[in-house]
């Protein structure tokens, strides 16, 4: 049983059924039925390639793995099971004799009021889709706006954390609404503008001063406001005020701090090492040598310098899936236990255009030709679409891209303190980081309007098509109460852009919408609230919600945790 299909754990499926030929049953359970490629997301969220190209079917190229859709929610050591909630709603119970826990990582969160509410991580594919929508969106209503102020604001975009992600964000992003301004220009004398704040004392802090002088100069030219030992000290809908006592007006703030494990490895019960389950060199679990960990869920004894553990990079969940396959397959007769080992090979990071900073093997470059290596590698590292990610890359060099919105995630569908940002999120009860809230941060009757206060029993929702059929019951029985009632004239939905609408205006949002993913354990048939009247029915398809339903409580983590 393999728990996750991130790096680790899809290496460690596919090494493992190579090696079992057949032998042995292999189930892997993951919330998507594809492998994500993280490493090229800031280029789906500029617009280069289509999502598609950067997920990998499972079924495809997992022939003899047996694939479970769902989340695993807990998971009974003793009894050697694993409990989890499928796409729609139902659980089920899997039983292992070996468990490979590959659960990965999730946004970490800092107690800054303000944040949870109103900024975005960047750590699935969702996240990189309402991105892209959202920077659009932004660019076309400042190019449009007639007050200054108003426009200025949509066309600054914060990025915080200049790590790996939120470096490709920044850079990747100027030169797309670089681009978009060309086709809508703004008022006389404004440009996009993007900033990108870290308290480190320099761009990329884990890797080579020298590619990080690279990286650096590189956004500077381009335009980014690079500020080193700068970030925000709270965020509203409005701007964000920094800590050094700046008010930056903005709509919109991206979150790439780094990363944390999910708390699924907390809720074991086993030693952990800053949210992370120990492990030996083996990737076993003390005490529990039927268990297995690797890629982000684990902490990974470094054996190249005694006392620390190997950082959470995609590098090293790749490697370690490999050796975690290898030593399973060993625990059942097959093969020789090893010790995970690694050499670095280098790294690489795309800026955007030809532009890139990598050293490969150690040998330092820039510009065309680390931009090149950049690319060679990621098709190289891909599991799968290689050729089409090539045709995305010669088409983005030879065709101007397309900026439009197609409005299929929300705002409200991608919040930060979710605990499967690879999901874009239902309306109702959903699965939520667990943490503490910061100082200054709302209550939770505060935050969260749309739900219930903890000792209360949860509101329960209906489906839509729940909702529709027991509206027109409901319209039926009134019609045969009323028979000499007039009609009723029934309100167009207003196709209005939740950022444009002021609080007054905002409609209460659709519980039911339908989203990219079905809300976990949705209830059985339940009448709808919703009753005819001269109002539009809160479940009828149509207008976009004003709002999502409701934010939610902030969650916190210790600012050591994760690696960028």
């Amino acid at each position: 049983m393999i728990v996750g299909a991130g790096f680790a754990g899809y290496r460690t499926a596919k090494e493992l059924s190579r090696k079992a030929r057949g032998k042995a049953d292999i189930t892997l359970l993951n919330p998507t039925d594809y492998f994500l490629y993280l490493p090229l997301l800031p280029q789906v969220a500029a617009g280069i390639l289509e999502p598609r190209r950067v997920t990998v079917s499972l079924s495809d190229t997992l022939p003899r793995v047996r694939l479970v859709l769902g989340e695993a929610d807990g998971i009974d050591l003793d009894g050697r099971t694993v409990h989890y909630t499928d796409p729609e709603g139902a659980r089920g119970t899997l039983a292992y004799d070996r468990l490979v826990l590959a659960a990965g990582s999730i946004n970490k969160l800092l107690p800054i009021p303000g944040v949870a509410e109103h900024a975005h991580g960047f750590r699935g594919l969702p996240e990189a889709l309402y991105l892209r929508d959202h920077v659009t969106r932004q660019v076309e209503l400042a190019a449009a706006a007639d007050d200054p102020e108003t426009c200025a604001a949509r066309c600054t975009f914060v990025v915080v954390g200049a790590g790996y992600t939120g470096t490709e964000v920044a850079a990747h992003g100027q030169l797309f609404t670089d681009a978009q301004v060309r086709r809508h220009p703004l008022r006389k004398g404004m440009r996009p503008r993007w900033i990108l704040l870290d308290v480190a004392e320099r761009v990329l802090p884990e890797l080579d001063p020298q590619l990080s002088r690279t990286a650096d100069r590189t956004l500077r030219e381009r335009g980014v406001e690079v500020r080193m030992g700068t970030s925000v000290k709270e965020a509203t809908s409005d701007g964000v005020l920094l800590t050094d006592g700046e008010f930056v007006p903005t709509r919109s703030l991206v979150w790439c701090v780094g990363v944390r494990p999910d708390p699924l490895a907390e809720s074991l019960g086993l030693p952990m090492e800053r949210g992370r389950l120990l492990v030996d060199p083996n990737l076993q679990v003390p005490g529990r040598p039927e268990v297995f960990a690797c890629g982000d869920a684990a902490a990974v004894p470094d054996l190249d310098n005694p006392g620390q553990y190997t950082p959470m990079t995609a590098q090293h969940a790749w490697r370690q899936g490999r050796t975690a396959a290898l030593n399973v397959a060993a625990s059942l007769g097959a093969g020789v236990r090893r010790p995970y080992a690694h050499r670095d090979l280098g790294f690489v990071v795309d800026l955007g255009g030809v532009k890139a900073a990598a050293n490969p093997l150690g040998v330092p470059l820039s510009g065309l030709a680390a931009g090149a290596v950049t690319r060679g590698y990621h098709l190289a590292a891909m599991p799968g679409n290689r050729v089409r990610v090539a045709a995305d890359w010669l088409l983005d060099a030879v065709l101007p891209r397309q900026a439009v919105q197609l409005g299929l995630v929300r705002s409200w569908a991608v919040p930060l303190d979710t605990a499967s940002p690879e999901l874009a999120q239902a309306p109702g009860p959903r699965r939520r980081a667990d943490a503490r809230s910061g100082p200054g941060a709302a209550t939770e009757r505060e935050t969260r309007p749309g739900e219930p206060a903890a000792g209360q029993e949860p509101e329960i929702v209906a489906s839509a098509g729940e909702a529709v059929i027991a509206e027109a019951k409901a319209r039926e029985t009134a019609d045969r109460k009323s028979p000499e009632r007039e009609p009723v004239e029934w309100e167009s939905p207003e196709w209005e852009s939740p950022d444009r609408m002021s609080p007054e205006q905002s409609p209460e949002p659709a519980r039911n919408e339908p989203a990219s993913e079905p809300a976990k354990n949705q209830p059985g048939p339940e009448p709808a609230k919703n009753q005819p009247g001269p109002e539009p029915a809160k479940n009828q398809p149509g207008g976009e919600p004003g709002q999502g339903p409701g934010s939610v409580e902030r969650t916190d983590a210790d600012p050591a945790e994760g690696d960028s």
